[in-house]
């Protein structure tokens, strides 16, 4: 039998049972994008099965993506901020539940004789109490405090995935500059043997045309190159120094030399494939597309909160204590005391504010999911950018290929009937220039398709795994 003292803190209990949800309810939005990639990848391992730490081959550079996931600033921030969003839910969730407050006071009055008609001298009062209660708790009738929490959460959890994206990019960033300057120390290192070759070549012109044997068109010519070699060397140092600043930004400190890479290796990064159908239930779990549904969530629980403002909201104010004129009396037999003050709130006018914060909700939602769409829509045509370029990569890669084994045959062919007097030194010269560009443009491939690894690899939102 439940004692008639105890139903004030059994009510709110008995109405929490019967509140109801003004939110819509909430459907996964169709994705707006086609059923199927446009290209297909070369085989490899799946971007769910492999985390950064296997998909990236280089220890080296682990190493340094390890110094950048614990130092980066950007990162950081980023983690404090899911952690703020997190402190802030809670502040939101402790509102569904009423908030219980312990109290004692006393108080001691003295009235003057002037003052006291009943005793006609002065009197000495003294009260004493102690309570336990709550104040201006509102019962959740209509789900407003809860979907306040709800959209709070998401929130936080939308926080949570940009702070995962965040993490993805800092990888990919990373290693691309780590790559870019491993291909621009292969540049420099090209620009100074090219240097090299040509000043030896212009030494031997030079004793040549002093002999009278070797034209001063070609002695001119053969300098101009050696100028121009000297400006691709110092150009490569200035940039190959400014890589490492970059590189030395992103991990938020400086990688010791033996982790930096002398020049490109054959391959730093695994070669991924992804499903060939289905493309929307892969992109779905990207961090950015998560962080946009959770938006989406939010606002959709809004529109509850500001439904429930439409409706009347009950607040209850309530303590239970003991009272006493004396101090030692005050936990004895007969001393209870309690209070019980429930208040009801109607709207009734309020010149359309609660329908327009509505509307405002409404709309917010709508926005929220076509952010969504784009989200997804964005996604899906980065993954078909990196695809549309992988698809030709390998046979560009063994064009360039061929173009420097043939640009270098071609130079060795005219270099050697040049010093058998059987061609002009022109002809070696720009035989040497073609070379020259040809191998240029193969280090930049190679990077390119290092690259393209990398990006397929965020694209698809691999790198979660610790």
């Amino acid at each position: 039998m439940i004692r008639p003292s105890r139903l004030p803190l059994l009510l709110p209990a008995l109405l929490l049972a019967g509140c109801v949800n003004l939110a819509p309810d909430y459907q996964q939005p169709q994705a707006p994008i086609p059923s199927q990639w446009p290209t297909s990848a070369e085989q490899g391992r799946t971007t769910v099965d492999i985390a950064w730490q296997d998909f990236f081959l280089d220890a080296r550079l682990r190493q340094v993506i390890d110094q950048a996931l614990a130092n980066n600033r950007d990162l950081r921030v980023a983690i404090l901020n899911v952690e703020k969003a997190r402190a802030l839910y809670r502040v939101q969730r402790a509102e569904r539940l009423p908030t219980l407050n312990a109290g004692a006071s006393g108080s001691h009055d003295r009235t003057p004789a002037s003052l006291s008609s009943s005793t006609g001298g002065a009197s000495t009062s003294h009260q004493y109490s102690a309570e336990l209660g709550l104040s201006g708790y509102e019962l959740d009738l209509f789900g407003r405090i809860r979907n306040l929490s709800e959209a709070a959460l998401e929130d936080y959890l939308a926080l949570e995935q940009t702070g995962r994206s965040t993490r993805i990019s800092l990888l990919a960033e990373v290693a691309n500059a780590w790559l870019t300057l491993a291909a621009d120390r292969d540049l420099l290192r090209l620009a100074e043997e090219t240097l090299t070759s040509q000043q030896a070549s212009y030494q031997l012109l030079q004793r040549s045309h002093v002999l009278g044997n070797t034209s001063g068109l070609a002695l001119a010519q053969a300098q101009s190159t050696v100028e121009s070699a000297r400006v691709d060397v110092a150009a490569y140092q200035s940039q190959v120094q400014q890589d490492i600043n970059t590189l030395n930004l992103l991990v938020g400190a400086s990688p010791s030399e033996d982790l930096l890479p002398a020049g490109l290796t054959q391959s730093s990064a695994e070669l991924l494939e992804i499903p060939a159908g289905l493309p929307s239930s892969l992109l779905q779990q990207r961090p950015d597309v998560l962080a946009a549904e959770h938006a989406l969530k939010a606002a959709n629980v809004d529109i509850g909160a500001a439904r429930a403002d439409f409706f009347p909201s009950i607040s209850l104010t309530a303590s239970a204590g003991t009272s006493s004129a004396a101090l030692s009396g005050l936990f004895k037999g007969g001393s209870g005391a309690w209070s019980f003050a429930p208040s009801v709130s109607l709207p009734i006018f309020d010149a359309g504010a609660n329908r327009a914060n509505l509307k405002a909700a409404e709309r917010e939602r709508d926005i929220q999911l076509a952010t969504y769409e784009q989200t997804l829509q964005s996604a899906f045509r980065e993954v078909a950018d990196v695809l549309a370029e992988r698809g030709t990569l390998r046979q560009r890669m063994e064009a360039q290929q061929a173009l420097v084994d043939a640009t270098d045959k071609s130079y060795r062919l005219a270099d050697a009937l040049y010093r058998n007097g059987a061609s002009s030194y022109l002809d070696a010269l720009d035989s040497q220039r073609e070379l020259y560009a040809a191998r240029q443009s193969l280090i930049s491939l190679r990077l390119t398709e290092q690259s393209n690894r990398i990006g397929l690899y965020r694209v698809l939102g691999g790198g979660i795994a610790e």
